[in-house]
């Protein structure tokens, strides 16, 4: 199947203990690469997140981005330094004494001391039902975000997909045209060799049947139905790859670096003018297919 690897969705579901907001977004990769952000409270829900994406993903860079916005206000949590506050009061005491300072004390001063106060936020309990909601709400809006990205790589996938075919016939059609310049080439070649042995004088010209059969040796050298026979089927096996239900872009890149050991192996074989010229063109189109399926999952 053609799907491409770019893609980007978005939602946000309210519900009645807070607001969560989803977004993902992925682009091209050789492999999966998978990065999620949680808010902290939510950090228990990153293995959860990761294996729904690699559920419906099969490689790509995709970043997956949850936001949660409580309703209510978490409740405050204030902490006395006691022990450090004991301690500041009877160095002033002392210095006091020793007539070094003047006054006490002020609460004014504890609000200036960094230590001496910590006032923190208080999460609501992991095993609470106002987190459990949240918790299923985050994999909820994970799933119908994963849904409409998914949606959204199809219908790219589906612009890949008949730019390929195109390019695909193109490759078949150049084919063709090499394996008939090829073949000419290979006739043309045995007319030389046999007009340069006739021209030979008596003495030199040998054994007709041996001569004969050198020269189809020699010529057999350029003979490429085995290349032209495997690019086919490599042709073949691309349309059926389009046409599976699995992500098939690594098998595609695969497929695309043995056409290319053809199409190499052809152009050192195969004889006739129009060849070399006709090899460029299908090397500049294997290269045009190449760009594309680097988009394709």
């Amino acid at each position: 199947m053609i799907k491409s690897m770019t893609g980007f969705a978005s939602r946000t579901d309210e519900m009645e203990q807070a607001s969560v907001a989803v977004t993902i977004r992925s682009v091209n990769h050789r492999y999966l690469d998978l990065q999620v952000r949680l808010p902290q409270f939510g950090a228990h829900m990153e293995a959860r997140v990761r294996a729904l994406v690699q559920r419906r993903m099969a490689r790509g860079r995709v970043e997956v981005s949850v936001s949660v916005q409580p309703r209510q206000l978490p409740t405050v949590e204030v902490e006395l330094n006691e022990g450090l506050i004991y301690a500041v009061n009877a160095a002033l005491e002392r210095a006091r004494e020793d007539r070094l300072i003047e006054g006490t004390l002020q609460v004014s001063d504890l609000l200036r001391m960094p230590q001496a106060l910590t006032i923190r936020d208080r999460s609501m309990e992991p095993d609470s039902p106002e987190a459990k909601a949240i918790d299923r709400a985050i994999e909820v809006a994970v799933e119908r975000v994963l849904t409409d990205l998914d949606s959204m790589r199809v219908r790219e996938g589906e612009h890949l997909r008949v730019d390929l075919a195109g390019r695909r016939a193109t490759a078949a059609s150049l084919l063709d045209r090499i394996a008939s310049a090829a073949g000419q080439g290979r006739e043309s070649l045995e007319a030389r060799l046999r007009d340069r042995i006739r021209d030979l004088p008596a003495d030199l010209q040998g054994d007709p049947a041996a001569v004969a059969q050198e020269i189809v040796r020699l010529a057999a050298r350029s003979d490429i139905s085995e290349e032209v026979v495997r690019f086919g089927a490599h042709l073949a096996q691309w349309q059926a790859l389009e046409e599976g239900a699995e992500p098939c872009g690594r098998k595609l890149d695969f497929l695309l670096q043995e056409m290319n050991r053809e199409v190499n192996t052809i152009g050192s074989k195969a004889d006739g003018v129009p060849v070399p010229q006709l090899i460029v063109e299908m090397k500049a189109e294997l290269e045009k297919i190449r760009e594309q399926v680097q988009n394709v999952e």
